[in-house]
């Protein structure tokens, strides 16, 4: 995203710059339309509809805006134009449909985990595996989802899966210990399944994946504990003193690059497939974006029509149903081969068909269901370079979320808290097994300046759906049938958007600068030369202890820790100004809105005002409401 996207107030833009940079890590899931959709949430705050004004549990939603001329800044100062702001409880019906549309913004981020996540978990061919992964994801989701809305920062928020834990865990289960069987041994497994299938062998079958998953649940539950020390003990603040766009830049840039292998793989399968989804991508998210499809609403006892951006809000989704679409009528016609050793076989769309019809109709996820998460020291120390990067890609969403939702700035209080929730999310995530943590969405935060519903309980309504829908289970095994090809098309933009993101952040700093040209590309090139070598020559590290051997290959296979740690320990140790290194304004704007405090109370924790009132001792809690500080006496 560049700087000319945000035209916002004064007052939101101080925050906003003051902690883009992460902000603009949270891209790391999204499709190329949330680009688009942060223009037009942040940049156009648009004048609504006369004819949907109304807030009456009778009207008729509104489900779009007329963008007219972009308010100044003192008129945004006073606030976004909305039909539902934050506290506002608009009808259920409405609830439902901006709901689902919110589920259908966040899907293509949360099921691209878990099929990154199959080859090297060794379930690249057990569809029913893969259908119950991707059902945990969404049910998880939905958990952490009614977690942040309802007593952590209590904004419109939605949680999803984050690519931070997705590059570390690569790194954990590059380990030789983790290597899947030789396709011989699989081969001999399948085949005694099939002459005898006992519980216990259909058990060992299932052990060769639900071991590496154990390991990782045990890596991101012990590494989690991190964030949540950060949010309840209020160190966020204090860390991010010392991390500055030249430490963000590298890493946000290598998540994305050091992914560029399983996009090639995807798209391989097919390339004119790939190819046709990335095309279909960039006209629905590009070409078409300020298209308004024409839509019918029925108001005032009589038919309205009124404009929609439909492209604009599902580009990424329709997109990838396009070349869905296409797969299957090539497939339905056999054009394409039937043979799986020929080249496009990968796109045919019966290839996965089983997992649809052996999955069953309902399947609740609970805690444990892959067994008791293994700790191991290296994985843990792996998996916490990924926990400080999503971090940091949260802090940013909370002011941005704020500003499209009608509430003020949040207050440390409630960043603290939402971080700690984001934590607890992600053990949770651990505890149920998803292979992966939870973070903010930007494509949801985007969709809220889109249709000026901030309302709280819309996302909350998205939370219980996707409960609803993780718990059935055909539902997760259809996206099992999507062809790899076309996957590999929403990997290329959504991997290439990513490492885009993160050369974004280096519009903070003096680009004339040797001293940062030196460290961006010193960072930047080990965090490609070193996992590359490492990977080369498996078993060079021997210092005699075992576990040591691990922690030292686990983060020096981990691009975005190599990248980031030099990039910080460069940027805090050569010489160099405030200014020249692009924080000075992040910690002059964020003192300054500290300034500008309102009334908070719709980050108050509900049913809990009178007991934090009445004991003195919770106003030296940094994550409660009742928290005072020494800059600006309390924090409501």
């Amino acid at each position: 995203m560049n700087s000319r996207h945000m035209t916002v107030s004064q007052g939101s833009t101080q925050l906003l710059r003051g902690n883009y940079t992460r902000h603009l890590a949270l891209f790391i899931r999204m499709q190329l339309t949330a680009e688009e959709k942060i223009e037009l949430g942040l940049k156009e705050q648009g004048t609504v509809n006369p004819a949907f004004a109304g807030k009456d549990n009778d009207d008729q939603p509104q489900l779009t805006v007329d963008t007219g001329e972009p308010h100044t800044e003192e008129t945004v100062d006073k606030g976004v134009d909305l039909v539902y702001s934050l506290n506002d409880r608009p009808p259920w019906y409405l609830c439902i449909l901006l709901g689902f549309q919110h589920y259908i913004l966040a899907f293509g981020g949360i099921i691209a985990i878990p099929i990154i996540l199959a080859e090297p978990l060794c379930i690249k061919d057990n569809n029913a595996a893969k259908s119950q992964l991707i059902s945990t994801i969404f049910f998880v989701s939905g958990l952490c989802t009614l977690l942040q809305t309802s007593v952590g920062t209590r904004l419109p928020i939605l949680q999803g899966g984050t690519f931070s834990f997705v590059t570390p865990t690569l790194a954990i289960l590059a380990l030789p210990k983790w290597q899947c069987p030789a396709p011989q041994a699989a081969a001999m497994v399948s085949l005694q399944l099939q002459n005898e299938t006992s519980p216990l062998q259909t058990e060992n079958s299932d052990e060769i994946w639900m071991s590496r998953m154990r390991e990782i649940q045990g890596a991101i539950l012990v590494s989690s504990l991190l964030q949540v020390v950060l949010g309840f003990s209020g160190l966020v603040g204090f860390v991010l003193k010392y991390i500055g766009p030249l430490a963000i830049a590298p890493t946000i840039n290598l998540i994305g690059l050091s992914l560029f292998i399983e996009a090639g793989k995807k798209s391989g399968g097919h390339w004119g497939i790939a190819a046709l989804t990335v095309c279909l991508i960039l006209l629905f998210s590009q070409y078409l974006s300020k298209v308004d499809v024409p839509m019918i609403a029925y108001k005032d006892k009589r038919w309205k029509v009124f404009q929609y951006p439909l492209f604009k809000l599902f580009s990424a989704l329709f997109g990838m149903c396009g070349g869905w679409l296409v797969c299957f009528l090539l497939t339905i016609f056999d054009v394409l081969p039937s043979k799986s050793n020929e080249y496009g076989f990968s796109a045919r769309t019966d290839i996965s068909l089983d997992a649809v019809t052996n999955s069953p109709w309902f399947h609740v996820p609970y805690p444990g269901q892959w067994g008791l998460p293994t700790v191991s020291v290296s994985s843990v120390l792996g998996m916490m370079a990924g926990v400080l990067a999503s971090t940091m890609e949260s802090i940013g969403d909370y002011y941005a979320c704020a500003r499209l939702s009608g509430a003020p700035p949040p207050p440390t209080h409630a960043i603290n808290r939402g971080i700690a929730v984001e934590g607890i999310g992600c053990i949770l995530a651990a505890l149920w097994g998803t292979g992966n943590g939870t973070t903010s969405y930007s494509q949801n935060i985007a969709a809220l300046g889109v249709t000026k519903v901030g309302s709280r309980l819309v996302l909350q309504t998205t939370g219980i759906l996707m409960i609803v829908l993780g718990i059935f289970g055909k539902f997760g095994a259809v996206f099992i049938t999507i062809p790899d090809p076309v996957i590999g098309g929403m990997f290329l933009v959504m991997f290439g958007m990513i490492a885009a993101v993160g050369i974004s952040n280096l519009q903070y700093v003096d680009l004339n600068s040797s001293r940062n040209l030196l460290i961006l590309g010193f960072s930047t090139f080990s965090g490609l030369v070193l996992p590359t070598w490492f990977h080369s020559n498996p078993g060079i590290i021997d210092t005699g202890v075992k576990e040591l051997d691990q922690v030292i290959v686990v983060l020096f296979t981990t691009h975005m820790f190599i990248g980031g740690f030099f990039g910080f320990i460069l940027d805090n140790t050569i010489p160099g100004t405030d200014k020249e290194r692009g924080i000075k304004n992040w910690q002059d704007k964020v003192q300054e809105e500290s300034k500008n405090m309102c009334d908070q109370s719709c980050y108050d924790i509900p049913f809990c005002n009178g007991v934090l009132k009445h004991f003195r001792c919770f106003q030296y809690l940094p994550f409660l409401p009742s928290y005072k500080t020494t800059q600006h006496g309390s924090s409501k």
